[in-house]
C-alpha cells in the first residue's frame, strides 16, 4: 500500500462549513442561513466591504474559532489515516490564529499533525512543496488552482462550491466518503 502525502484544508473541511454565521448575523444585524452561503465573499453576503469584515474578524476571530463544530468522524478518521499516509493540515489562517487552531484541535481531538498557516489562500506552492497527492479543500478558488495545476482535490460539498466541476476534482459530503475514496485510492 502506498503511502499518500495528504494535505487538509481546516474551514469548512473539518468545520462545519457554516460556524461563523451566527456571530456575522449578529454583528452586522443579519438573518443569513446556511442556504444563503452562496459566495465565500462575506463582504457580498453581508453588505459590507471587506475592511468591516477584517475589522469585525480581528475582534471575533478567536471565539468564532473556538467555537466551531467539527465535522462528523473529522477526528475519528484522520486519526486513522494518520496511521496509514502523511497528513499536513494546510490552512488559509495566518500565525496569529495558531494557538486557538491548536487549542480547538485539542480540545476536538484531532492528531498532533503538522499545520501550515498560509496567510491567504493560494495553497498550490505549499502543496508541491510537500509533495501532495490529495488535497482535501472546500474553498472554490482553491479547488481550481489545486486542480488546473494537476493536484487531486476532494471537495467538501457546500452551497459556496456547488458550481466546481473540474478534472481532478471529486465532490465529497462526508469524512466517511472521503475515507472510502482513500482506501480505494491506495488499493
Amino acid at each position: 500500500m502506498k503511502k499518500l502525502n495528504i494535505c487538509i484544508d481546516i474551514d469548512g473541511t473539518v468545520t462545519d462549513p457554516y460556524y461563523f454565521i451566527e456571530y456575522f448575523n449578529d454583528h452586522f444585524n443579519k438573518d443569513l442561513k446556511e442556504e444563503d452561503m452562496n459566495t465565500c465573499k462575506l463582504e457580498d453576503l453581508y453588505d459590507t466591504t471587506l475592511e468591516e469584515i477584517l475589522e469585525f474578524y480581528t475582534h471575533k476571530g478567536y471565539d468564532i474559532h473556538l467555537s466551531a463544530n467539527p465535522l462528523d468522524s473529522a477526528s475519528d478518521i484522520i486519526h486513522e489515516l494518520n496511521k496509514k499516509h502523511n497528513l499536513y493540515f494546510v490552512t488559509a489562517r495566518n500565525e496569529g490564529l495558531k494557538d486557538v487552531t491548536e487549542e480547538w484541535m485539542r480540545v476536538n481531538n484531532f492528531p498532533e499533525i503538522d499545520v501550515y498557516y498560509l496567510g491567504g489562500y493560494y495553497k498550490v506552492d505549499k502543496a508541491r512543496e510537500l509533495d501532495c497527492d490529495l488535497f482535501i479543500e472546500d474553498n472554490p478558488q482553491n479547488t481550481e488552482d489545486l486542480a488546473q495545476a494537476g493536484i487531486q482535490v476532494l471537495l467538501m460539498d457546500a452551497n459556496y462550491n456547488k458550481h466546481i466541476d473540474l478534472e481532478n476534482v471529486t465532490r465529497v459530503i462526508s469524512w466517511k466518503e472521503i475515507k472510502n475514496i482513500i482506501d480505494n485510492y491506495v488499493e
